[in-house]
This record gives C-alpha cells, sequence and structure tokens, in this order.
C-alpha cells in the first residue's frame, strides 16, 4: 500500500501551474501551497472544495516565505520566526478545508525548507514547532532519514517517509538539487519505472548508476512538471497493475 501525493493550488491570481482538477483525480493526498511559495485564499478554497469532493487528504505544503523564487531559493530565517510561519500557514488552509467538510491531514515543507530539513536540526525542529503550535499532531511528510522526521518523532507527531518518482537522487540518497541538470526526471515512461521499482523494490536508480534503497509510504509526482497529469495517471495505473495498493497514509 502506497500513498501518491502532488503538489497543488500553485497558482496565484490569475497565474496558474498546476492541473489541480486533473491531478486530483489521481493522486490520494493533495499538498496544498498555502501562499508562501504559491496559492491565494481563491486558490486554496477551490483546492480544498474539490479535494473534499473527491476523497482527496488535505495537506499543508509550508514554506519559507519567497513568492518571487517559488520557495526554491536558500533563506536563513530565524527558528522561532520559522514556527510562526508554519502554523500561520496550517492555519490559513485550515480555515478552507474545515469549510468544505474535512480538515489538514498532514504537513509537508516545500522546496528549500524541505532540502534543508534533510540535515538542518534546527530548521527541522522549527518546523515540527509550527506544527505543533498550529495544533493537533499531524504526521508530517519528510525524506527518509532526514532530521526533520528525526524531530517529529522526537515531538510525539508521525513522521511520513516519502520518495520522488521524477526526481534525480544522489548515491546518498538525497535529491539532486534543482539547480544542476537533470535534477528532475520528465520522460513519462522513466517516471513510471522508478514509481514501480520504489513502490514493490524499495530502491531506486541514483545518478550515479548505484541502487539506492528508499523505503517510503507516499509516493510523490510534482504537478508543475509538463504533463504532470498524464503522467500521475500512468504512474497509478501500473503501480495497480504490479499489485500495489493505492491509499492515503493519513
Amino acid at each position: 500500500m502506497i500513498d501518491l501525493n502532488a503538489d497543488l493550488g500553485e497558482g496565484f491570481g490569475r497565474w496558474t501551474l498546476t492541473d489541480d482538477d486533473a491531478l486530483l483525480s489521481v493522486v490520494t493526498s493533495a499538498n496544498v501551497a498555502c501562499g508562501f511559495h504559491a496559492g491565494d485564499p481563491s486558490v486554496m478554497r477551490r483546492v480544498c472544495d474539490l479535494a473534499a469532493e473527491r476523497g482527496v487528504r488535505i495537506g499543508a505544503q509550508v514554506s519559507y516565505r519567497d513568492l518571487a523564487g517559488f520557495g526554491r531559493r536558500a533563506m536563513d530565517v530565524p527558528a522561532d520566526e520559522l514556527a510562526a510561519e508554519v502554523a500561520y500557514q496550517v492555519g490559513a488552509l485550515r480555515v478552507f478545508a474545515e469549510a468544505a467538510g474535512a480538515t489538514v491531514a498532514y504537513v509537508k515543507p516545500h522546496g528549500a525548507l524541505y532540502n534543508r530539513t534533510v540535515h538542518d536540526d534546527e530548521q527541522a525542529r522549527a518546523v515540527v514547532a509550527g506544527v505543533r503550535l498550529a495544533g493537533g499532531a499531524l504526521p508530517v511528510l519528510g525524506l527518509p532519514g532526514s532530521r526533520l522526521l528525526t524531530a517529529a518523532a522526537e515531538a510525539g507527531l508521525t513522521g511520513v517517509p516519502e520518495a520522488f518518482a521524477d526526481r534525480a537522487y544522489t548515491a546518498g540518497g538525497t535529491l539532486v538539487p534543482r539547480r544542476e541538470a537533470g535534477s528532475v526526471v520528465t520522460d513519462a515512461d522513466a517516471v513510471v519505472r522508478r514509481a514501480v521499482a520504489l513502490a514493490v523494490e524499495g530502491s531506486v536508480e541514483a545518478v550515479d548508476g548505484t541502487t539506492v534503497a528508499v523505503a517510503a509510504r507516499s509516493l510523490c509526482v510534482h504537478g508543475d512538471t509538463p504533463n504532470a497529469a498524464r503522467i500521475a495517471a500512468r504512474v497509478r495505473e501500473a503501480l495497480e497493475t504490479s499489485g500495489v495498493g493505492i491509499g492515503a497514509f493519513a
């Protein structure tokens, strides 16, 4: 059994990026942008309404405050400030989730914050503190072996290990930085093969050709890659054909 998640609601005003309608027909969990890297109140409300209607779990995708850089620029934010900003984002999304008859079921950092919490204890603990401040023992999605999942466990939260079907991996099991060529896997056939290997074998081929063990409960397909909805549908079909059950973790 594996969860299939995607980043959604990554628009702002008249600008749209993700095909939310199509992706919500495929995934079991929606990582909804909460306004700091993308998203605005109207976008958040619409995605929550659609997700609730289709039985998709709603997750808060929290980020550094970086609309211009789409949350992918390195930033140094004091721990107390970051915790407050995480809580603020979760709280904002909760309003729209509850109005739709659902709730915020988990939290996932985005972009630079996600990668920072792989190795940075202070930032990882700040994210977890923000989740606690927002109320409720929400599960936290993160990279296997990350400081974020360790901090979540120490705080009594459930840490959910996540893998990426469309991102390149280093031999150490971390994601190849987006600034490097080949960091995003865009070939649909390759994404499908990697998704099945991750779900069935618990492994993925790293950029140096070695095989890396990745034990994950949730599998991400990014919503901002070309043909994302079509690729996600193919991934789900291939997983089900391989005998993998698809279901939300939260």
